[in-house]
């Protein structure tokens, strides 16, 4: 059974990219990717990603075929390795582990990809430690949204955050839910958890320059990657001193465990907005859904980001036309990376379940 699902993978899912009708208008500007909409399983799509890095830290991917509709956006930090093997196998695994469960997504199936997707980044940074220690404070946060048989899966570590516009009524007007939780320790109950999980350490959560970070140094409490926080022999030379802690690891201060919700899809569930933290940095879940609700669905992705970018200028009392002109790198003192895809949801198409015969493989570009 095993080996026959998986030949119904790996003849289903032969992507479609570039220079198709149903993928729409793919371009650049600067720095700013995008395609403007394209059609999934379920409905259309819009995405984009803007660089703020000198080298593009985050990554993101929509895959639609025999496992319904797969979701990523991978936020790095420290560098873009992690996001970038993230990208690379967590959507494998889960196709993987799925297949051995008759084809079928379960919160623990997902849960389980996370986990395969922690070991061999760990195991990565083991292969490469001599050579390339610094990838062992390279870490990602990871949202991933699975439309599966009328059910979306939500699971997240880190900070990335989706957001779903629901239909109010019959009046026109459009509810902002967010369906994520966060892992980030500027929040209360984030700060409440990591003293419980470390009652000895009162050290866990420190505010450092007005941001409270885990141990000083990181501002999220749950990754993939992120490897000197969670395992003692990662937290020693030859990584570079700043990351290096003085007291002896006893259990990690991190963890990649994702907090998974299940939400079944209802008809005035109109669409899902999935961005990294760096638009949420700069607009509120419903300035999102009313941006997304008030134009047509093509470009929506790149209207949000810009939405945000107007926002990172207006903070820094300038125009949007010269923030435009700052490259990467200089760039990250006024925006970070920014990925964004927003879900249109056809709930015709979602009560008859995906069409295998129109599979979907998409990931954004690796740098700009």
């Amino acid at each position: 059974m095993f080996h026959a699902l998986m030949n119904l993978f790996s003849v289903c899912w032969k992507p479609f990219r570039r220079g198709t009708d149903d993928t729409g208008r793919e371009g650049k500007e600067g720095l700013l990717w995008f395609r403007d909409v394209g059609k999934y399983g379920s409905g259309e799509f819009s995405m984009a990603v803007v660089q703020a890095n000198q080298v593009l830290e985050d990554q993101s991917q929509i895959e639609s075929g025999p496992l319904g509709t797969f979701v990523g956006i991978y936020d790095g930090h420290g560098g873009p390795e992690a996001a970038r093997y993230t990208c690379d196998h967590l959507f494998r695994h889960l196709a993987a582990i799925s297949a051995e469960s008759r084809g079928i997504v379960t919160a623990e199936t997902i849960e389980r990809a996370f986990h395969q997707t922690e070991d061999g980044y760990t195991a990565h940074v083991s292969d490469l430690w001599s050579t390339r220690p610094q990838i062992a404070n390279a870490g990602s946060c990871c949202l991933v949204g699975v439309i599966f048989q009328q059910t979306l899966f939500v699971a997240n570590v880190g900070d990335s955050r989706v957001v779903l516009g629901r239909k109010v009524g019959n009046t026109g007007g459009m509810a902002a839910i967010q369906l994520s939780t966060e892992h980030n320790a500027s929040l209360e109950e984030i700060r409440h958890e990591l003293k419980e999980l470390h009652p000895d350490d009162p050290q866990i959560v420190v505010l450092k320059h007005g941001v409270w970070r885990v141990k000083g140094i990181i501002q999220v409490s749950r990754s993939i990657g992120d490897v000197y926080m969670k395992q003692a022999q990662f937290n020693r030379e030859p990584l570079a001193a700043k990351f290096r802690l003085p007291e002896p690891m006893n259990m990690p201060y991190m963890t990649a465990n994702p907090t998974i919700l299940s939400h079944r899809l209802q008809p005035n569930d109109s669409f899902l907005i999935f961005a990294s933290d760096g638009l949420w940095e700069h607009l509120s879940n419903e300035k999102a859904v009313d941006i997304v609700n008030s134009n047509p669905h093509a470009g929506s992705a790149k209207r949000l980001i810009k939405a945000a970018l107007h926002e990172a200028a207006r903070k820094r009392e300038m125009r949007y036309s010269d923030l435009r002109k700052i490259d990467k790198k200089v760039r990250r003192h006024f925006h970070d990376d920014i990925s964004v895809i927003v879900l249109f949801l056809n709930h015709d198409l979602i009560s008859r379940g995906t069409v295998l015969n129109s599979p979907l493989s998409i990931r954004s570009a690796l740098d700009h």
